[in-house]
């Protein structure tokens, strides 16, 4: 191979090096700044209808099924809270889940679980090593690990 074609060939190496060298950033796209907040996506909220007027079954229209044991907002729910239990915890140490009646929490979760006398809506405030505090029926209560309703 003579000089010149080895010349010629090292300085188109170089020159795609830099045209990708200078494209590769544009084509990324915008680089974000460290002072831009990024807020969390939306959590999708689901609401069990508590009659027929707020929503229906759409596979199954005529069905009374989805407004049994629907607890409707305003309504003070009786289930004891004693039915509830904790069954298990995971998640990184700074960010823990707690499983409540085969529902998972993280804090500051709402949701509905199912007891032997029915759903109650519980909202979990606080998970520690071995304990959850729950609240539910307007009032705080700590759930321990461990312990049988």
């Amino acid at each position: 191979m003579n000089h010149r074609a080895f010349f010629f060939r090292s300085m188109k190496a170089a020159l795609l090096s830099a045209i990708f060298a200078a494209v590769l950033p544009v084509m990324a796209g915008p680089v974000m700044q460290t002072n831009e907040v990024v807020k969390p996506p939306p959590r999708s909220v689901f609401n069990q209808p508590a009659n027929a007027s707020e929503g229906r079954d759409p596979f199954f229209p005529s069905s009374i099924r989805p407004y049994q044991g629907a607890v409707v907002p305003g309504a003070h729910a009786v289930a004891d809270v004693g039915a509830l239990t904790i069954q298990g915890f995971s998640g990184a140490p700074d960010h823990r889940l707690v499983i409540i009646n085969n529902v998972t929490f993280a804090e500051g979760d709402d949701a509905e679980v199912s007891t032997s006398q029915g759903r109650i809506h519980i909202h979990c405030l606080e998970i520690g090593v071995n304990s959850a505090v729950v609240e539910a029926n307007g009032q705080r209560h700590e759930l321990r690990y461990g312990e049988k309703p």
